[in-house]
């Protein structure tokens, strides 16, 4: 089988990434020594991204949501509703990245603060995928919970982008855990009569 060449995808009017002049390939491994007390060592400074166009924003401040749904739409995922996305939000640890006020790369996490938390919506704008941007967000992310002592960090990947995570010392089943998730199943009249019991 031949190996398949991934193209960009057109680049939607009004997303500008920084010219490619300004990208200089991915991101590089940080200049500074290992990150210490457990904490997340960052390949990328904020001031290194900030000197390809891309600002760092941790809070869900002056984040378009619409603008943010359509990053999700063209990365394949559903649109939300917009007043439930702002919700979600606003019970969410967020990272993205913006350039030129817009989002390029995004993130967030929901838990209990403490102890676990469950990593959702990561995505990068298609015509700004392969600079390590997800990377980006996903460290700092990680970063901010491990600083608050979140110890169960958790997510659901898609087998294409398993090699990612991985990357990033996320495990596929760690000790033998399975994940689990509750689905509930739209049900008939007809087929939940059956399995209605005869007698209580």
């Amino acid at each position: 089988m031949a190996a398949q060449i991934m193209q960009p995808r057109p680049r939607p009017r009004g997303i500008t990434c920084p010219s490619s002049s300004n990208r200089r390939g991915l991101l590089r491994p940080p200049r500074a020594s290992a990150a210490t007390n457990g904490s997340v060592r960052l390949t990328v400074s904020d001031a290194e991204l900030a000197s390809r166009g891309f600002a760092v924003q941790r809070t869900a401040e002056g984040l378009d949501v619409a603008a943010l749904n359509e990053v999700f739409a063209r990365v394949g995922f559903p649109r939300r509703q917009e007043e439930r996305l702002r919700r979600a939000l606003a019970h969410s640890r967020v990272v993205w990245l913006s350039e030129a006020g817009r989002p390029v790369a995004f993130a967030r996490a929901a838990g209990d603060g403490v102890f676990n938390a469950v990593v959702w919506d990561v995505v990068v704008e298609p015509s700004c995928q392969g600079l390590g941007l997800g990377r980006a967000v996903m460290e700092r992310l990680v970063e901010e919970l491990r600083r608050d002592g979140v110890g169960n960090i958790v997510l659901y990947a898609e087998p294409r982008v398993v090699g990612f995570y991985r990357l990033l010392d996320f495990a596929m089943d760690p000790d033998g855990i399975r994940g689990m998730a509750y689905y509930r199943k739209a049900s008939s009249p007809s087929s939940s009569a059956a399995a209605a019991p005869s007698s209580l």
